[in-house]
């Protein structure tokens, strides 16, 4: 008898902030890799828009309201999607509120409504649906953070607490749920390319990016895009038995600074193309 249980040939998913940004492409990217998928967000057209592209890609998708900051919400949202494809075993947790926020001037309400959606909601929705994935002996929780738990940034105070809260979470769940076939893997991206911020005041915006420059947070200006960090969820999620990746770093690659040399071809002379040797190789001896 093998000591891991099979990944069964249906795997249903939920993914969460699944209208935009990291959340679709990951819809999008487990779909493609024959995952039913149920996608969860606010924006219900945008959801729609979604699951369109999916059917017609030839996947199954199904959308659900959610807002992770209401209870009642979460727990309709599970019970949508069990209706719509059965038993869930992924959930990959990719929604996220981030609002310019300072440490010397707070807004409770601002900083409780983050952690709200970023900590608390994801915790409402694991929970949910755990206890049959652990009877199952199989499953995958996906828990999508920030660098921000390596590398905070100044005017995210809310946004950085929340996710090392998360951060935490997530790796309190990894001990709890050794030996019971249920997997946790933290996906932890770097500066992506997302809606995340397109909000914002762009005042406000120029000074945090000023900031981030000063305390070395943003090195370069290259940014991930959202299907870059879909893939590392996938990896995650298709990982095989006996195989559990708990932490995945994304991080965007820097640019070149400079152009690569052109291939310089061999000269004269040079036989086989060993610079510097006669034919034959090995310093002239055959």
């Amino acid at each position: 008898m093998s000591r891991f249980v099979p990944h069964p040939d249906r795997r249903p998913a939920v993914v969460t902030g699944a209208s935009s940004g990291i959340g679709r492409a990951t819809a999008l990217a487990l779909a493609a890799a024959g995952h039913p998928v149920v996608l969860g967000a606010r924006r219900g057209a945008r959801l729609e828009e979604a699951v369109d592209e999916i059917r017609a890609r030839g996947g199954e998708a199904h959308a659900a309201p959610l807002d992770l900051a209401d209870s009642g919400s979460v727990a309709a949202f599970v019970k949508a999607a069990g209706e719509a494809v059965g038993e869930i075993d992924v959930v990959v947790s990719a929604a996220g509120r981030n609002q310019p926020d300072a440490a010397e001037e707070p807004d409770p309400d601002d900083f409780a409504a983050t952690v709200a959606v970023n900590l608390l909601g994801v915790q409402r929705l694991v929970a949910s649906v755990l206890p049959d994935m652990v009877r199952r002996a199989h499953g995958d929780v996906v828990i999508v953070t920030s660098e921000v738990v390596r590398l905070p940034r100044v005017r995210t105070v809310g946004y950085t607490a929340s996710k090392w809260g998360l951060h935490g979470y997530a790796r309190t769940l990894q001990m709890e749920l050794e030996g019971t076939g249920v997997r946790t893997s933290i996906v932890q991206p770097g500066q992506t390319l997302s809606e995340m911020g397109s909000d914002w005041d762009p005042g406000v915006t120029t000074e945090l990016l000023e900031q981030w420059v000063r305390w070395g947070v943003a090195r370069h200006d290259h940014f991930l895009q959202p299907e870059a960090v879909a893939a590392a969820v996938v990896s995650a999620v298709q990982a095989p038995p006996g195989t559990q990746l708990s932490l995945v770093e994304v991080e965007p690659q820097a640019p070149l600074t400079a152009l690569p040399l052109p291939d310089t071809p061999p000269e004269a002379g040079d036989g086989d193309g060993a610079r510097g040797e006669p034919a034959g190789g090995q310093g002239g001896r055959s």
